[in-house]
């Protein structure tokens, strides 16, 4: 057996579309942010690009120059309009528990604003060992890296970017806004239909030479 010790089990996952079906919450917050700003928001499309930062969609509906602060009173508003309407993601409490099951730890890596990150995983009673907010891509390994994961788990082509970026290994789950040939492509190592997938590739993934 030629089991690498020196480097403990530290997977990171992304938040939205992997731990949390975060388009009911975010549909919720673009309207109310429409009726409070006057600006038309087409929430139905919004919610089919998650992912890449707030600012990114953004400007699609506002002028550049008001973006920044159209994105401070979004992420006011977030808590009273997104948090209690988003519910976990199948499979993400369960892929939580195998990391910790297998001796390891799981960390949260994602582009939303840290603060409302937390609400979310507080509301859910999911409680990782660390949350780290508004890193989005490439940026994703610099936490990736402070916590030596070797493992990031993401639905977004920009996840696969982030873990690579680590020396991660890249694991996609195909829940959202990229199908699963998408994210093959994009050079994902492991490609899942979902997190309810994760515990059982994980146990086999522990048990493999590396």
């Amino acid at each position: 057996m030629t089991h690498m010790t020196s480097r403990a089990l530290t997977v990171g996952f992304d938040l939205d579309m992997t731990l949390i079906d975060s388009r009911p919450g975010i549909h919720a917050c673009y309207q109310a942010l429409s009726a409070r700003t006057g600006t038309y928001i087409d929430a139905d499309l919004a919610i089919t690009r998650l992912g890449p930062p707030l600012a990114e969609e953004l400007v699609n509906w506002f002028p550049a120059d008001q973006v920044e602060a159209v994105a401070d009173v979004y992420r006011a508003m977030y808590p009273t309009h997104a948090i209690a309407a988003t519910p976990a993601m199948a499979g993400a409490r369960e892929a939580i528990a195998a990391v910790r099951a297998a001796g390891g730890r799981a960390i949260v890596v994602t582009a939303k604003y840290e603060p409302n990150a937390k609400l979310h995983l507080s509301h859910l009673g999911i409680e990782p060992d660390a949350v780290i907010g508004d890193l989005w891509a490439e940026r994703k390994a610099e936490a990736l890296r402070e916590y030596d994961a070797g493992i990031y788990v993401g639905d977004h082509t920009g996840d696969v970017r982030g873990a690579h970026t680590a020396n991660a290994l890249a694991v996609a789950v195909a829940t959202g806004p990229c199908g699963a040939e998408e994210l093959r492509e994009a050079g994902a190592d492991v490609v899942l239909t979902d997190l309810t997938e994760f515990p059982s590739w994980l146990a086999g993934h522990q048990g493999a030479p590396l």
